[in-house]
């Protein structure tokens, strides 16, 4: 497959990406949708999720991201492979998080990863950030009571960003004394993370839990 060449960085509040997705109808989507469900919010070439998705068939996964090339390269691999619980959608998670939670199944959703997010190093661009008090707070309406929050960064002060805007809400808690987590807790290692290790620099993580 001929990679697709997207720009690196797109400005989420641009007009053209105003408008919310529509609720999914998962039942279409997954072969079955009641199995708990992976959301991974900037997902990128979603390779992450496919080899989590091939190591976890118990488990469905979704994948979010704002460049639609990368979204349509995704989904064709995908049924290449032929995996049925694995999705990939375009879409501007700030303006719609709320109508696509609002319709999956109840308690289904029980794990959600932040991966190494653009990050806007300027001031001024700083609501172009994906972690803003919002869609923590949407989170904390539809992650199931136990469900993992996964954040890691490259970027010290955008982990400590999205650390503080989950710690401020009540409805989450950080599962460790540390500051950051040593280890990655889940089996798969995105290709930004590894890609930092490579170059022997630090990767930035935190792991929360739904109360």
């Amino acid at each position: 497959m001929t990679p697709v060449r997207v720009r690196q960085h797109v400005n989420p509040l641009a007009k053209k990406y105003q408008t919310p997705v529509n609720p999914l109808d998962w039942e279409k989507i997954y072969i079955q949708p009641n199995q708990p469900l992976h959301l991974d919010i900037g997902c990128a070439k979603g390779r992450f999720l496919l080899k989590m998705a091939e190591l976890e068939s118990n488990w469905n996964f979704l994948g979010l991201e704002i460049r639609e090339p990368l979204v349509i390269e995704a989904n064709k691999l995908r049924g290449e492979l032929g995996l049925t619980n694995l999705h990939y959608l375009f879409c501007n998670v700030n303006n719609s998080l709320r109508p696509l939670l609002s319709s999956i199944p109840q308690k289904t959703l029980q794990r959600v990863t932040i991966q190494f997010p653009d990050p806007w190093f300027k001031n001024r661009h700083a609501k172009r950030r994906v972690v803003q008090p919002e869609l923590v707070t949407e989170l904390a309406n539809y992650l199931d009571v136990g469900g993992e929050v996964f954040l890691q960064s490259d970027m010290e002060f955008i982990a400590r960003e999205m650390c503080d805007r989950f710690a401020e809400n009540p409805e989450f808690q950080k599962l460790h004394t540390d500051t950051w987590l040593a280890e990655n807790p889940l089996p798969i290692a995105t290709e930004r993370e590894i890609y930092t290790h490579e170059k022997g620099e630090p990767v930035y993580r935190a792991l929360f839990i739904r109360k």
